[in-house]
């Protein structure tokens, strides 16, 4: 979906990780049809390139982001780097109690480090050329903790303070860093999700029932699309917001959150994610 009032004030050059689906294609393939040199990334995509009207190009190749070698060696290389998409990311689901290590540990490699993998040689590249702009897909979720998803709730907390120190750290060098907070959303991140086998821990089937309502509500979400927009239009501003909820209603909740006292907070996330039979 082309945009011709979208304004790219940062460069034509934008690496996009976790490009073969969903959020991610959806911003590689909107910054390729608004005319931007697009490189997209991800273990699993199909390699190839694609011409757009207006100029834009798309070059996709497989990229694991959990491998800290790879991803700075195919970022130095590439021949510029004006904005970065990291969307690249998975979800665990289960008890905070008696989520494995090793799911946890997959868990903060993929949605953390890996994107910690892209951002830094991304950002080498920007204040070495005085200019650029890291856009972090992060989630409500990263705001918000939600039960059952503790681990998933914390890789995105975490996103959330990196963004935070990034944007302080390179705004003396003309480096901007925003992380955008997509709610539920329509992609194939709902069928990848790991979720923890009901049985284990005593907690029977609270896990399924939430997790169903999980699924309920991404299938019913927004398309990916709607945080493509969000992130293009983000390519137009000199001093992006720190943070952008997408969607009216997701900007609303997040005002509210922040003068509800905790105890009203976890009673809505519980009756929402807790459901009883």
């Amino acid at each position: 979906m082309k945009n011709d009032n979208a304004k790219n004030i940062y460069g034509r050059n934008v690496f996009v990780t976790g490009a073969s689906s969903g959020i991610g294609e959806a911003c590689a393939r909107m910054f390729a049809e608004n005319g931007c040199s697009v490189t997209g990334v991800s273990r699993n995509i199909e390699e190839g390139s694609r011409k757009y009207p207006g100029g834009g190009s798309l070059t996709t190749r497989r990229l694991d982001v959990t491998d800290e070698e790879a991803v700075r060696k195919f970022v130095e290389e590439l021949p510029a780097v004006d904005i970065a998409v990291l969307c690249a990311g998975m979800g665990v689901a289960g008890p905070a109690e008696t989520t494995s290590q090793d799911m946890t540990r997959k868990q903060m490699e993929v949605n953390y480090f890996g994107t910690i993998n892209a951002a830094q040689p991304c950002l080498t590249r920007m204040r070495r050329q005085g200019r650029g702009l890291l856009i972090v897909i992060g989630s409500i979720a990263g705001r918000v903790s939600i039960p059952m998803q503790s681990q998933y709730s914390a890789s995105k907390y975490a996103l959330e303070a990196f963004t935070d120190a990034v944007r302080m750290e390179m705004k003396p060098y003309g480096v901007r860093a925003t992380i955008i907070e997509p709610g539920d959303t329509k992609t194939g991140f709902t069928a990848a999700r790991e979720t923890q086998d009901e049985a284990a821990g005593g907690y029977g089937s609270i896990v399924r029932r939430s997790v169903a309502k999980m699924e309920a509500d991404e299938q019913n979400g927004r398309s990916p699309e709607s945080v493509a927009r969000v992130a293009l239009a983000l390519a137009g501003r000199k001093e992006p917001p720190a943070r952008v909820p997408v969607g009216l209603e997701y900007k609303a909740l997040m005002v509210l959150l922040r003068i509800l006292p905790d105890s009203t907070k976890e009673f809505i996330l519980r009756r929402m994610y807790l459901p009883k039979k």
